[in-house]
């Protein structure tokens, strides 16, 4: 008996045995799992962007002036003065390229003027002959005879020397761009790009003339159409916030002013070349996500 119960437990331990083998032979092959992706943290420039500007400007105006049809004089003054103004902007990122337009307004303290000096000189009188008077026939004490004398001839006046003084003046009291800009981004949160476009602005333009004492004047407001073009480099400071430093050469084209004058010295006729240069800081708040994700 005891040898029966021996047999029946060995059996029943074999075929356990067997049993949980083949079980462990049907499981599937645990699945391999692939590493998460590392991703990169990247500033992207893409997006609409305002803000703030202030500089100096290095502006000049060449002047010719003709009196009566003929060439007078050149000039040249300059045209400096701080400057200060809004911006806004939309910015395309492609890669490391960079698209975008911007448009500015600018209000200037921007002057220049000029003083030019016109002498005639004048022309020395001639002296008159004296009157050469009757004749008296019978003596002293015995009356003219009416008629026998010969009047004075008056002599030429002078003619005094003419000093003219022509005062010119320009000023540039508001300008507005609206550009291209097209950079690319040398090392990350940095931007570098070249820009140009339309430009727009009042010239304001004064003449005095000044004629021994006697003075004639002329005041012109005109809104010039020009064009620019530039550089500039832009930085990323912290999170939505960009800081730039900008440069751009701005052509308002040639301004003609035409004074009456005073005689002799009249028409003044005053050609105008007025451009500028100026630099600039400026600081921008883009609107959307600054930072991307990129694997």
């Amino acid at each position: 008996m005891r040898n029966l119960i021996f047999s029946f437990s060995a059996a029943v331990a074999a075929g356990v045995i067997v049993s949980s083998g083949a079980g462990a032979a049907d499981l599937a092959p645990r699945p391999y799992m692939k590493a998460p992706p590392i991703v990169a943290a990247v500033y992207d420039w893409t997006g609409f962007y305002v803000g703030a500007n202030l500089g100096w400007s290095f502006g000049r105006a060449r002047t010719d002036v003709t009196v009566a049809g003929a060439p007078f004089a050149s000039t040249s003054q300059r045209m400096e003065g701080i400057l200060g103004g809004l911006q806004a902007g939309y910015n395309w990122q492609s890669g490391p390229a960079v698209f975008g337009l911007e448009a500015d307004i600018q209000a200037t303290a921007q002057k220049g003027s000029s003083t030019l000096t016109d002498f005639i000189p004048g022309i020395p009188g001639t002296p008159g002959t004296p009157a050469i008077p009757c004749i008296n026939q019978d003596g002293p004490n015995t009356p003219c005879i009416a008629g026998t004398g010969i009047a004075a001839v008056p002599g030429i006046p002078a003619i005094p020397a003419i000093t003219g003084l022509v005062n010119h003046e320009n000023k540039l009291p508001w300008f507005g761009t609206f550009r291209g800009r097209l950079g690319f981004t040398p090392a990350e949160r940095w931007l570098v790009y070249a820009t140009g476009g339309l430009a727009y602005g009042e010239v304001t333009t004064s003449e005095t003339l000044n004629v021994n004492g006697a003075i004639a004047s002329l005041s012109t407001n005109r809104t010039r159409v020009g064009w620019t073009v530039g550089a500039g480099v832009e930085a990323a400071l912290w999170s939505n916030w960009t800081a730039k430093l900008e440069y751009l050469y701005i052509d308002f084209g040639t301004i003609n002013n035409t004074l009456i004058g005073i005689a002799p010295i009249t028409p003044i006729v005053t050609s105008s070349h007025v451009n500028d240069q100026i630099l600039r800081v400026g600081l921008n708040y883009r609107f959307g996500q600054a930072v991307v994700a990129r694997y």
